[in-house]
């Protein structure tokens, strides 16, 4: 149901990927993009109503403070409205999830995580 692009991108290269794409997740793909300015992203999970889903970044992918990574929807068929979860990296190497939020994964072409603001355009 996923595919994460290995590539992560930093600052600029960000910016100029996501024109490049100009995609939104409709057409099958999104960028999770870290704007903290200290938390690792280590989890990145979805639930449309069936459970929740594996953790998306496959638990080798970090993404540190600043960087991205590009998902890739592999399905032709799948809900829109989709509820998702983050994990942070915990100073003892664990994970700690953050509160669920909704998102219609369709109309996201980029997905924004800030240390109190999760948001998408």
């Amino acid at each position: 149901m996923k595919f994460i692009r290995n590539t992560l991108v930093a600052g600029a290269l960000a910016l100029a990927t996501t024109a490049a794409h100009a995609g939104t997740g409709a057409e099958g793909y999104f960028t999770i993009y870290n704007n903290t300015d200290n938390n690792v992203i280590v989890g990145f999970y979805t639930n449309d109503g069936s459970g929740w889903s594996d953790n998306w970044l496959g638990g080798d992918v970090a993404i540190e403070p600043g960087e991205g990574t590009e998902v890739e929807f592999i399905a032709d068929t799948g809900q829109c409205e989709q509820t998702f979860a983050v994990g942070w990296l915990t100073n003892d190497g664990g994970e700690t999830v953050d509160d669920p939020i909704d998102i219609d994964i369709c109309d996201a072409s980029n997905v924004y995580l800030d240390d109190n603001e999760i948001y998408y355009d």
